[in-house]
């Protein structure tokens, strides 16, 4: 039996099937610790910010399970670290709001991913010769190992999130000439940290003088810590798949025969990895000021059409993986709902949800001088019609003990290590910025 979605017909099985294999090291690549503790210090370090003063963490932060906390984040500009980030005062302040929900970093390394960010514009592919289709085109450098080690290249380029503004430094100035002519002054910022220099030779085989050490490192660098720190599946979900039949509680389980059963959940989030890497339109709310294309007449996000720039594409967004999902809130790509039972709610009946929204959901820091683009599109007519239109998935009957077991089960996938870390923040960084 299948359920039907217009306008796609997008078929969701109301049995999915089988439990999937159990997650593990296997699955991962293998991480040389050396590179993976220089990853650490760059994760934590902002040097690798336009103005030195926004790093990785800052956004994906150990002590809020490698989110922010935040609907939608403060970059560059911003202070402070989570939930409490403010967006600034005077000349300094936020000209705009990250488009989308920073996402969680737990499992990216595995070997199976082959794309990345929430529509998906990084995903392995022959394509520009680098082993990548990226916004960087063939201007991306050869020689990152992994997509990972890619997609952390990005985050420096962006300008309100790392770069910051042209006038402001040399890097924001130089992507707005092209996004590789960044890489290399970021690379020398970097390598002429003797600190850092000195451990590039040591952990990199093919690197002999800090002078080698390129954008190339760094990003591998970065790829392997984040794969190696943010590897998890110890939870009690995963415990069951290994032969523990009590892992689970009774809800936890009655939960999981829906998840895998009636409410046909694994459609999407399919596999080890709870994901089918796939894009879905979910009419999740639009609020912020989206990733708009250059001819968008006001903010609005159409999501993997951004990329693909086919029409069945607008509005899709990635199948989120979902282990340590209940450390993760807000939900959704642009973290429209601050609960696990309001994403649930919403995927059982996405247009219902969608009327019963309020704006007061969201966690969206004061800036007052943002307010007229936070919910400009859904207050459009014609764009919040088009935005309707584009649903994936149909009403489920799903009451409120149903959703109660489901959300038991989210839980389920909580690792007890989440917040135990094998490097974890260090007290300093060898450019003696200060760490958040």
């Amino acid at each position: 039996m299948y359920r039907f979605a217009a306008p796609f017909l997008i078929a969701l099985p109301l049995h999915a099937g089988p439990l999937p294999p159990p997650l593990s090291d296997a699955d991962f690549r293998a991480v040389d610790e050396d590179q993976a503790r220089i990853g650490q210090l760059l994760f934590h370090d902002k040097i690798l910010s336009g103005n030195r003063n926004i790093s990785c963490a800052t956004c994906h932060a150990l002590d809020h399970a490698t989110g922010d906390g935040l609907s939608l984040g403060i970059g560059e500009g911003g202070t402070g670290v989570g939930p409490e980030r403010t967006p600034g005062e005077g000349s300094d302040r936020i000209a705009k709001r990250i488009p989308r929900n920073a996402p969680a970093l737990w499992n990216l390394g595995a070997r199976d991913i082959r794309l990345l960010f929430h529509d998906g514009r990084l995903k392995t592919s022959p394509i520009y010769g680098n082993g990548f289709d990226t916004p960087a085109e063939e201007w991306l450098p050869q020689g990152l190992a992994t997509p990972l080690a890619a997609q952390a290249l990005f985050p420096m380029t962006a300008q309100f999130e790392m770069a910051g503004n042209p006038s402001e430094n040399e890097i924001a100035g130089a992507v707005h000439d092209r996004i590789d002519a960044a890489w290399p002054i970021l690379a020398k910022r970097v390598r002429t940290i003797p600190d850092y220099g000195e451990m590039f030779v040591r952990a990199f085989d093919h690197i002999d003088r800090p002078e080698q050490v390129s954008i190339v490192e760094i990003g591998n660098a970065l790829g392997a810590y984040i794969d190696l720190e943010f590897r998890r599946f110890d939870t009690p979900f995963d415990r069951l798949l290994k032969g523990e039949p009590n892992a689970l509680g009774p809800q936890q389980r009655r939960g999981m025969e829906l998840f895998y059963g009636e409410a046909g959940c694994d459609a999407c989030h399919a596999g080890p990895l709870m994901s089918d890497q796939d894009f879905h339109a979910l009419a999740l709310p639009q609020i912020g000021p989206g990733r708009t294309r250059r001819f968008d007449p006001y903010p609005r996000d159409v999501g993997r059409m951004g990329k693909s720039d086919r029409l069945e594409d607008a509005y899709r967004f990635r199948t989120p993986m979902l282990r340590n999902v209940a450390l993760t809130a807000p939900y959704g790509h642009n973290g429209a709902y601050p609960t696990l039972r309001g994403i649930l709610r919403h995927h059982a009946d996405p247009l219902g949800a969608l009327d019963a929204w309020t704006p007061d959901m969201a966690r969206l820091p004061h800036a007052p001088w943002l307010a007229a683009g936070d919910f400009a599109a859904s207050a459009d007519r014609l764009e919040a019609a088009r935005h309707r239109a584009r649903v994936d998935l149909a009403p489920l009957p799903l009451g409120a003990l149903d959703l109660a077991d489901l959300e038991a089960f989210l839980h389920a996938l909580t690792s007890p290590t989440a917040e135990t870390f094998r490097f974890g923040k260090p007290e300093s960084v060898p450019s003696g910025l200060p760490v958040d």
